[in-house]
């Protein structure tokens, strides 16, 4: 069967983070971790060299592939949330670079871009009414982590 698989570039912290992500997120696990079998660029023989894991039931494979590549907002992860406190519990976990939160976005320790999103941000912006979606729309240019009971004010207002 083919499948579709995420590969995340990790500078030697694959196995790390995808312990992290996994222990964080629900319906998650480290699902497998290769050694290289030789040396290679940027590690030994030995050294972890990829781990599959698995994300919200989605597959992931980390790749340990060395600096020469770091991770950029062009992709991002999207946690939908259904309360605040899910917001809450993510983003205090997840954003660990102050200056790059905006709107929701984040940057985690390992330089992985995520946007915590609640559900109801989403419903918000698609609303039938244009000004209801302006004005939560407005409301989120101006935050760093989202706040669902502003949110909800601003599109009342």
């Amino acid at each position: 069967m083919t499948r579709l698989v995420n590969c995340l570039w990790f500078d030697g912290q694959a196995e790390e983070a995808a312990n992290f992500y996994a222990a964080l997120l629900p319906n998650s696990s480290v699902d497998r971790v290769v050694t290289a079998p030789g040396d290679y660029p940027s590690g030994k023989q030995g050294d972890v060299i990829t781990v599959d894991f698995t994300l919200l039931g989605r597959p992931f494979m980390g790749l340990n592939g060395g600096p020469q590549f770091q991770f950029t907002e062009a992709i991002s992860m999207i946690v939908e949330c259904d309360t605040q406190e899910e917001v809450d519990l993510y983003w205090e976990a997840l954003s660990s670079v102050p200056e790059a939160e905006q709107c929701g976005w984040c940057k985690d320790r390992y330089g992985l871009s995520w946007q915590i999103t609640p559900r109801v941000m989403i419903a918000l912006l698609g609303d039938a009414d244009p000004g209801r979606a302006k004005r939560a729309f407005e409301a989120m240019m101006h935050m760093k982590k989202l706040d669902i009971a502003a949110l909800e004010a601003a599109a009342a207002d």
